[in-house]
C-alpha cells in the first residue's frame, strides 16, 4: 500500500467513527501526550465521543496541557470500534496484550519510530519526522478540523520535547515550517516552555543528584552511564516518570559518543534508556535486548539484577563503539 492510499483510508475510518478511543505509551512524555491530545481534541470538535488513556499519571510538568485531565488510567468500557495508538512501537508499550483489544476494533497506528512493528490494521508510521507532533498536524490539517490555542499549545509542546528544542538531528525544515503554522495562531511560546523545562520539582532534582552520584565512564570517556535504585526513588521521593530525560546530563558530558540510565522499576525489572550523540545507533543495541526505538533514542527493558544488566548494555556499546570508531 503506497503512503497517500495508507493516509488516505486512516482518514475514512476517523471520518466514519462516531466514537474514538486514543491510548498512549507509558512513562508519557510531552510528544505522546500532546498529539493524542490535539487529536482528539479536533476529533471532538468533529462531533466525535472521545476518550483518552495512558497507564501512567501525568507527569506534573505537562498538566498545563489543555484536556489532561481527561486521560484516565482505566481502559474504555466499552471499547469503540477506532482505537488509534498514538507514538507506540507496539501494544507493550501501553501494558496491553492482544487479548486486551476488542476483535471487532480498528486500530490505527501513527508513530515515527523506526522500531514500530506496525501493529495496527493501518499503520501510519513515518521514522522521517521528528515527533509524532508533525504527524498529528498533518492528519489534523487532512481532517480539515480547526486548530485552535488549546490544540495548538498540544502540538507545540509534542513537537518542542521530541526535537529536543529543535536540537536533535531529527529536527528538519518541515519541522519549522509546521512548528511555524502554530506560532502563527498565536500560543504562548515563553509560558510553555517555562512549564515544560522550568518547573521541575525538587524531587526530581534528588533523584538527578543520586544518578550523578552513581555516574561511571566507559570505553576511553566515549560511553557515560548512570543508575537508579529503587532506594533512589525512595530517598529523594520522586516517582518512576521523574527519571525522564535524566539521561542527558550523562550525554552531555564532553566526548561522550553514549549515555545510559539504568533504572530499577521494581524487583528484576530494570529499564534502560540509551542515547547518542552523533554516528552510534542506540536502537540497534535496544534491539538486540527486545527494545528499540529512534537511531539515537532508544530503550529496552532487563529481568535481571541491575548489576547484570549493566554489565550487558555496556558490553553491548562498548562492542558498537569499538567497531564504529576502533577506539
Amino acid at each position: 500500500m503506497n503512503e497517500n492510499t495508507l493516509v488516505q483510508e486512516f482518514l475514512e475510518v476517523l471520518r466514519k467513527a462516531p466514537k474514538v478511543a486514543l491510548f498512549s505509551h507509558v512513562s508519557p512524555d510531552g510528544d505522546c501526550l500532546g498529539s493524542m491530545l490535539a487529536i482528539g481534541l479536533a476529533l471532538e470538535e468533529m462531533g466525535k465521543e472521545v476518550s483518552f488513556y495512558n497507564p501512567n499519571p501525568v507527569p506534573s510538568n505537562l498538566m498545563f496541557l489543555p484536556g489532561s485531565s481527561r486521560i484516565s488510567q482505566q481502559l474504555p468500557d466499552p471499547q469503540p470500534e477506532t482505537l488509534v495508538f498514538v507514538d507506540c512501537t507496539d501494544l507493550g508499550r501501553v501494558n496491553l496484550l492482544t487479548s486486551d483489544i476488542s476483535k471487532v476494533s480498528t486500530i490505527l497506528n501513527l508513530d515515527h519510530h523506526i522500531s514500530n512493528q506496525h501493529f495496527g490494521h493501518i499503520n501510519w508510521v513515518d521514522a522521517q519526522a521528528s515527533a509524532v507532533g508533525e504527524l498529528a498536524l498533518t492528519l489534523i490539517n487532512l481532517l480539515g478540523a480547526e486548530i485552535d490555542i488549546d490544540i495548538a499549545t498540544n502540538l507545540y509542546t509534542a513537537i518542542v520535547t521530541d526535537s529536543g528544542c529543535f536540537q536533535y538531528g531529527n529536527t528538519t525544515a518541515q519541522t519549522h515550517r509546521l512548528t511555524a503554522e502554530l506560532l502563527d495562531l498565536g500560543i504562548d511560546l515563553v509560558s510553555i516552555h517555562h512549564e515544560i523545562f522550568d518547573q521541575k520539582p525538587l524531587s526530581q532534582i534528588k533523584l538527578l543528584q543520586h544518578a550523578l552520584t552513581g555516574l561511571e565512564i566507559h570505553a576511553e570517556g566515549q560511553l557515560a552511564l548512570m543508575t537508579l535504585s529503587l532506594e533512589d526513588f525512595q530517598k529523594s521521593g520522586a516517582e518512576q516518570e521523574l527519571s525522564e530525560g535524566l539521561v542527558n546530563h550523562a550525554r552531555s558530558i564532553a566526548g561522550v559518543e553514549a549515555a545510559v540510565l539504568l533504572k530499577e522499576a521494581g524487583p528484576l525489572e530494570i529499564k534502560a534508556g540509551l542515547r547518542s550523540n552523533l554516528w552510534l545507533d542506540v536502537n540497534e543495541i535496544a534491539a538486540k535486548f527486545g527494545g528499540g526505538g529512534h537511531n539515537r533514542a532508544a530503550g529496552c527493558t532487563f529481568r535481571v539484577p541491575i548489576e547484570d544488566a549493566k554489565q550487558s548494555i555496556v558490553s553491548a556499546i562498548e562492542e558498537a563503539l569499538r567497531i564504529g570508531r576502533n577506539y
